[in-house]
């Protein structure tokens, strides 16, 4: 019993300069893979997001949800088409991305941090014009009504996190005509991460990290993510992944996690303890490593 309560006292030990150095920052986390459907990690997250909040850090959550919007268009009758990674958004499945991501899943994400006293509310890059875009266009792919960040409503968020608001974004925004797009999950995490100057961004994915020879990246400046990418260590969805983390480090945000969020309070982990669980992405080339 001494034992048990000694390790919990050095956790919180190790925890306090942490709190301390963060408290009153902000933190973006991008919200997808096992813990957003995953009933005990779905509780975890909640749970962790609103202790991040509680103890005086500014929280804002950008969520994915791809399986359920293909699942809801596969009953529609819609087929889902993928172009490099990305979906095609054509007017119906923008209206089944709309219905599933601005609607059913992102209040069931704020309901459930509300049930743990987190105090979130859930928008969507339409409220207040969060997430203005143009047509998203590269390499000539035509990817339909998916859309190109060209601007964030920091001005709203603000307001929310200085008034102790947890926002809960699903990724869809605007044009100048108002018509809603379809937005990569990773990339508007990374845009919000940016305009906010973000202390942290944080990915959940179901990895461990970016895996090197099958031991983890603990820590990675964008000289080492080039040559990993050229080398295909790094290939297909990490990609965008990778470059967006990178995107928004340029732009001022401190440091970039990629964590495994199959892992219970994996966000407290890494954040909490002197060696984390993850892959942090840093501006420094030092220390950017491999370990197992």
């Amino acid at each position: 019993m001494i034992t048990s309560l000694t390790a919990k006292t050095e956790v919180l030990i190790e925890a306090l300069p942490y709190i301390s150095r963060y408290e009153g920052k902000t933190f973006v986390v991008k919200y997808g893979g096992a813990a957003m459907v995953d009933a005990e990690l779905m509780e975890t997250f909640a749970q962790d997001v609103t202790l991040l909040k509680k103890i005086g850090i500014k929280v804002a959550i950008v969520h994915g949800g791809g399986k359920e919007v293909t699942g809801i268009a596969a009953k529609l009758g819609l087929e889902s088409r993928f172009v490099n990674g990305q979906r095609y958004t054509d007017a119906p499945m923008m209206d089944v991305v709309q219905m599933v991501l601005a609607g059913k899943t992102n209040k069931d994400i704020v309901g459930r941090i509300n049930r743990h006293g987190g105090e979130a509310v859930g928008l969507c890059g339409i409220d207040a014009h969060v997430l203005r875009v143009k047509k998203f266009e590269e390499g000539g792919v035509d990817l339909g009504l998916v859309g190109e960040i060209t601007g964030v409503n920091t001005v709203y968020l603000d307001l929310l996190l200085n008034n102790g608001i947890l926002p809960v974004i699903a990724p869809i925004g605007v044009n100048e005509a108002s018509d809603p797009h379809n937005i990569n999950a990773d990339v508007a995490a990374s845009a919000v991460a940016a305009e906010l100057r973000a202390e942290k961004l944080v990915f959940l994915s179901d990895v461990e990290g970016v895996m090197a020879a099958d031991l983890l990246v603990p820590s990675m400046d964008q000289s080492l993510a080039e040559r990993l990418m050229a080398d295909g260590v790094i290939s297909n969805g990490m990609i965008p992944k990778i470059r967006s983390a990178f995107t928004a480090l340029k732009a001022g945000v401190n440091k970039v996690h990629l964590i495994d969020g199959r892992i219970k309070h994996s966000i407290l982990i890494e954040i909490f303890t002197d060696l984390g669980i993850g892959t942090e992405l840093v501006n420094n080339a030092a220390g950017a490593a491999v370990r197992a």
